[in-house]
């Protein structure tokens, strides 16, 4: 197969860290031809999406201890390519949030890429219906507690009722503007006035898991189906999980809870396209559903002594020969 990464700039990835280049290491190593684009390297011609596509060849990452270590020269391009995307057998979208205009704009060229040659992960369409915070909302018996709103009336009743929340930009990525709020918090207004852009923009709040201290489980699904899970435990005074705020990371095993909400998910990703997905669980309760570059295969890989990117590949092999089929 031929794969299309749509990333942001290479050298600006960590190879022990970054899911997409797990999956790619995993693509070059099961044979396949793996190379990448940017989102500003795109475009439509004769009704066809475009890219200017570079030939990438890794260098597989080793394990050293706790984490993965890259070589300084890990990856090697070829000169750029204007090719159409349909002569890619798949194109992921990997460009990292926030999910600006110019990323939206990027969807609707993917949709002129023809779904019955080209497996596009995760479809554009999908991409546009799930911001990342209020797609969770659907599944009600799964959240917890949850408002969005920019009226301090209505976010102060609902943090006293709560006794505390966390206060959640919808355009957020990586932990980014999460915000810890309790009942009689003297800079409430201000916050509140400055998460929401002077009341312009929406914000979610969620009622406070004191089971975060404990960790904020992500689960990695796969059209549905969960296939590994790291738990990514506060350190220090940061109340925030997220590997990107200095986040540990913990082996995990799924519990019946965590199994009931993939399976209250699975169908609706499924049906809007929403093939590579990662979940966020904190004390039975999904927080977020995170769809434009979900992380977390390499800390999986380390911890369960799995290559998840395997498995994505060869799943992506099936799919393409079902395909072919057709």
């Amino acid at each position: 197969m031929k794969l299309a990464f749509i990333i942001d700039p290479i050298e600006r990835l960590d190879p022990g860290h970054d899911t997409s280049v797990a999956i790619m290491e995993s693509a070059q190593m099961l044979g396949h031809e793996v190379y990448i684009t940017q989102v500003n390297k795109l475009g439509v011609v004769e009704s066809r999406a475009y890219g200017w596509l570079h030939s990438v060849k890794m260098k597989p990452v080793v394990q050293e201890g706790n984490r993965w270590v890259g070589e300084s020269d890990w990856y090697s391009l070829s000169d750029a390519e204007w090719q159409p995307l349909e002569a890619m057998d798949v194109v992921f979208m990997r460009k990292d949030p926030p999910v600006t205009v110019p990323y939206l704009y990027v969807t609707y060229i993917l949709d002129y890429i023809d779904s019955q040659k080209t497996q596009v992960i995760n479809s554009p369409a999908g991409l546009r219906a799930a911001n990342e915070k209020m797609y969770a909302l659907q599944f009600t018996e799964a959240i917890p507690e949850t408002i969005v709103s920019t009226d301090k009336r209505v976010i102060r009743e609902a943090v006293d009722r709560w006794g505390a929340g966390v206060v959640k930009p919808l355009g957020g990525k990586a932990g980014e503007g999460i915000l810890f709020l309790e009942e009689g918090d003297r800079n409430f207004n201000s916050i509140i006035e400055v998460s929401t852009q002077q009341g312009h923009e929406p914000i979610m709040v969620q009622a406070y898991l004191p089971a975060a201290k404990e960790g904020d489980k992500r689960v990695i699904l796969l059209d549905g189906d969960p296939i590994g899970a790291v738990n990514r435990v506060p350190t220090g005074k940061e109340f925030r999980g997220n590997m990107a705020v200095g986040g540990r990371s913990d082996k995990t095993q799924l519990t019946e809870r965590d199994l009931e909400i993939c399976k209250q998910v699975a169908p609706v990703l499924r049906k809007d396209g929403l093939v590579f997905v990662g979940i966020d669980i904190i004390g039975g309760y999904l927080t977020e559903v995170n769809v434009t570059s979900p992380t977390g295969i390499r800390e999986v890989d380390r911890l369960d002594d799995v290559r998840l990117g395997n498995q994505v590949v060869k799943w992506l092999e099936k799919r393409q020969q079902e395909l072919q089929n057709s």
